[in-house]
């Protein structure tokens, strides 16, 4: 003995309206080259991770030189404009002020992205006046700025789609 369902006029539409909903869940998600707010807030997430971790370097860098007057050995023909300690601030002081926007970054401040900017230039800038002292520890800095001043004026401009 077979059960038959009878189905009215109105169940017919609900079933259409099911097909159509789960179609609808089943069709294609936007991908992350389409430049969605996901990836944007990514790239930034990214920037501000990394900002966080160049200021934790400059402030390692900065702390072992006020710390540690010999830690430092400059060449003789090296060319620097501050003393050594002079540096070591300048190198801390960079590194608080990077932590700082890299946090602000993180928490969506929108300023921070102009901020990171010109940090990073000036720290790029302080690596590459540091380079004879400290060598492959400046070139990892500056690369790490390269890199996330590209993030944040390349990606993390796009706007969402």
């Amino acid at each position: 003995m077979s059960e038959h369902q009878h189905y009215g006029a109105g169940d017919v539409g609900d079933v259409t309206d099911v097909s159509a909903e789960w179609r609808l869940s089943r069709a294609p998600r936007r991908s992350a080259r389409h430049g969605d707010g996901a990836v944007r807030s990514g790239w930034i997430a990214f920037a501000g991770a990394m900002m966080v971790l160049i200021g934790a370097f400059n402030v390692i860098e900065g702390l072992a030189g006020l710390l540690t007057h010999d830690y430092y050995l400059v060449a003789p023909n090296a060319v620097l404009a501050f003393d050594l300690t002079g540096w070591a601030w300048i190198h801390t002081v960079i590194g608080v002020l990077v932590v700082l926007t890299g946090a602000a970054l993180l928490g969506g401040a929108v300023w921070a992205r102009v901020i990171t900017v010109v940090l990073l230039i000036f720290n790029a800038a302080a690596q590459i006046a540091f380079i004879a002292v400290q060598p492959l520890w400046s070139l990892l800095v500056i690369g790490l700025c390269v890199v996330v001043i590209w993030a944040v004026i390349v990606r993390g401009g796009e706007v969402d789609g």
